[in-house]
């Protein structure tokens, strides 16, 4: 079981993800914006497994969360969720083109945290 962090501010796409990856046996954590996850990040860092964040966010976007939370945690292991250019994503992070299917989303996720068995 896995703990991955939520970040979204359309609340109906952070419910979706958040269920998605729940009945895939994860604990989730979840965050409306950028300055929340950053918050919620460095609270939780030792047992964050994963972020699964939007880029294009109110507050702070997605881009500056995941330039923030790798200062906490350089080797932070990220997802990108983006319906736009994907060149705004920092490097090292895994995109995923919204919209996506669930099974993209667990074939996304589970190649981050359990590159061995895709």
């Amino acid at each position: 079981m896995a703990t991955i962090l939520v970040v979204d501010d359309d609340e109906m796409i952070r419910r979706l993800v958040s269920t998605t990856l729940e009945s895939a046996g994860n604990r989730i954590i979840v965050a409306a914006n950028g300055a929340e996850a950053v918050a919620v990040y460095r609270s939780y860092a030792n047992q964050i497994d994963l972020v699964v964040t939007d880029v294009n966010m109110p507050v702070m976007d997605g881009v500056q969360e995941i330039l923030r939370i790798r200062m906490t945690n350089p080797t932070a292991k990220v997802i990108c969720m983006t319906g736009v250019s994907a060149d705004r994503c920092p490097e090292g992070v895994v995109l995923l083109s919204k919209p996506f299917s669930p099974e993209k989303l667990l074939q996304a996720v589970n190649g981050l945290l359990r590159p061995e068995t895709t």
